[in-house]
C-alpha cells in the first residue's frame, strides 16, 4: 500500500520551523530530508526515523521495525506524530547525529 500524500504533508507541517525539510517521492513511498540528509522514511502511512543514540535516549521506549522488506530497522513513530514539539525535538536530535551525506562522484563522460 502506497503512502497517502496527505499524510506526508501532515508530517512536513508538523516539522515546519526546523529549516528546509522536504519529502521526496521514492518508489511510491517518501524519504524525508533535512537539507541533503535523509533522516526518515514514510512508508504505508507510517513514520520511520533513522536510529541514533540520541534518538534512542529521547524515545526511552523504542519500537523498531523495517520500513519495507529487506530494510534495516528504524524507529517506528506512531503516537508521537501528533505532538509537534516532541516530534521536532526527535528530528533535531536525529539530524544532529547523522553523518553528512557522502559526496557524489562526478559522472564520467563517454569516450
Amino acid at each position: 500500500m502506497a503512502t497517502d500524500p496527505k499524510f506526508v504533508d501532515f508530517i512536513l507541517d508538523q516539522l515546519q520551523g526546523l529549516g528546509p525539510i522536504i519529502g521526496k517521492k521514492m518508489f511510491g513511498e517518501y524519504g524525508l530530508y533535512a537539507g541533503d540528509t535523509l533522516f526518515a522514511l514514510v512508508c504505508d502511512n507510517k513514520l520511520f526515523v533513522k536510529p541514533t543514540i540520541a534518538g534512542r535516549a529521547f524515545l526511552q521506549q523504542v519500537v523498531e521495525a523495517a520500513p519495507y522488506p529487506g530494510a534495516k530497522p528504524s524507529f517506528l513513530i506512531a503516537e508521537g506524530v501528533e505532538d509537534r514539539q516532541w516530534l521536532q525535538q526527535l528530528v533535531r536530535l536525529t539530524v544532529a547525529e547523522l553523518p553528512p551525506p557522502k559526496a557524489k562522484k562526478p559522472k564520467q563522460k563517454p569516450l
